[in-house]
């Protein structure tokens, strides 16, 4: 079913963004609806869901780079659509949060994308979404940065420090979040 998920998610995004001037608002806009039905096709809205909303950022960010479009950017986008589809269903923002970082990181490395920078738009699309839903942003991104990383330890190799380093390293993000939840998370390992 993940899968099929994927697939069907990518296709999805490269069909939205074909010729569309604005390829992050057709991004996030299929993101999102690729949530909402998704969630209220399984009726569930709890671990398989954070799967499928894994799924469903890792076929936005293959269907993205069918055409090219920063890391960055679509990543942040994927993320943002991910939060407005969990909100509009009534689901945990947080879990899938994380689900969706998780995807955005996954997708990048399977398309041989800059996982660096994909961790980054996750956390920012995580906290300017959780901004525009009333929701907190300090948890949004330690989602993201939780879910980036547990990507990152599946690719291997060190995808894991390149994604740490990233995170850590930009100016972009607020840096002692970002340093607090790294350092919770290796407190945990």
């Amino acid at each position: 079913m993940l899968k099929q998920i994927i697939e069907e998610t990518t296709g999805a995004v490269t069909a939205a963004i074909q010729g569309v001037d604005n390829i992050l608002e057709a991004v996030t806009g299929t993101v999102k609806n690729q949530v909402v039905n998704v969630l209220q096709g399984t009726g569930e809205i709890g671990a398989s869901s954070v799967e499928a909303i894994a799924s469903i950022a890792d076929g936005a960010i293959k269907g993205v780079g069918q055409v090219g479009g920063t890391a960055i950017d679509t990543a942040s986008n994927t993320v943002s659509g991910v939060v407005q589809g969990v909100t509009q269903v009534g689901g945990d923002v947080i879990s899938a949060i994380r689900g969706g970082a998780q995807g955005v990181v996954q997708g990048t490395a399977e398309t041989g994308g800059d996982i660096g920078q994909a961790a980054i738009g996750a956390v920012q699309g995580a906290i300017k979404a959780a901004g525009d839903t009333g929701g907190n942003a300090a948890e949004a991104a330690k989602a993201a940065v939780n879910g980036t990383l547990d990507a990152a330890v599946q690719v291997g190799g060190n995808a894991a420090s390149t994604v740490r380093e990233a995170l850590l390293n930009t100016a972009a993000l607020p840096h002692d979040i970002i340093e607090a939840a790294i350092k919770g998370r290796d407190n945990k390992e």
